[in-house]
C-alpha cells in the first residue's frame, strides 16, 4: 500500500513525503489492463494483443501515459462521490483489485491484456 511505501522511506531513508493525494497512479499493467480490458482504451490494431512488445515502445509509453491520465480522472470522480476516499483506497480497493480479477477472467494466469518484453524493472 501507498501508506506502507510513505512509512519504509521514512524509516529507512528519514524522509516523509506529504501531499500525498497529489501524487498519481502507477502507470502498471493492472490499472492499464483494467482500460484495455473493459475497452475504455481500444488498440488501432488489435494485432498487438497477440504478439510481445518492448516496454519502451511507442504502444507501451502511449498505453501508460494514458493510464495514468484516465485512472487520475476515475479517482478524481470517486473522490467527488466518496468524500475522504484516498487515491491509495481508490487504487486498491478498485482499479488494481478489479484489474487483477477481470485479467484472471480473460487470461489463465491473469497476466496484462498487452504482452510485454521487460528488461530490468518497468512499474
Amino acid at each position: 500500500t501507498w501508506d506502507s511505501v510513505n512509512d519504509a522511506l521514512d524509516y529507512s531513508l528519514g524522509l516523509r513525503v506529504t501531499g500525498a493525494d497529489q501524487l498519481t497512479c502507477l502507470a502498471e499493467y493492472r490499472n492499464g489492463g483494467l482500460l484495455v480490458d473493459t475497452g475504455v482504451i481500444e488498440l488501432k490494431d488489435p494485432a498487438w494483443l497477440t504478439q510481445e512488445v518492448n516496454a519502451g515502445s511507442e504502444l507501451i509509453v502511449e498505453w501508460r501515459a494514458l493510464t495514468v491520465i484516465l485512472i487520475d480522472k476515475v479517482a478524481e470522480t470517486l473522490k467527488q462521490r466518496v468524500p475522504g476516499l484516498s487515491l491509495a483506497q481508490v487504487l486498491e480497493g478498485g482499479t488494481w483489485q478489479a484489474g487483477r480479477e477481470i485479467a484472471r477472467s480473460l487470461r489463465s494466469g491473469g497476466g496484462p491484456p498487452i504482452n510485454m518484453r521487460l528488461v530490468g524493472n518497468v512499474f
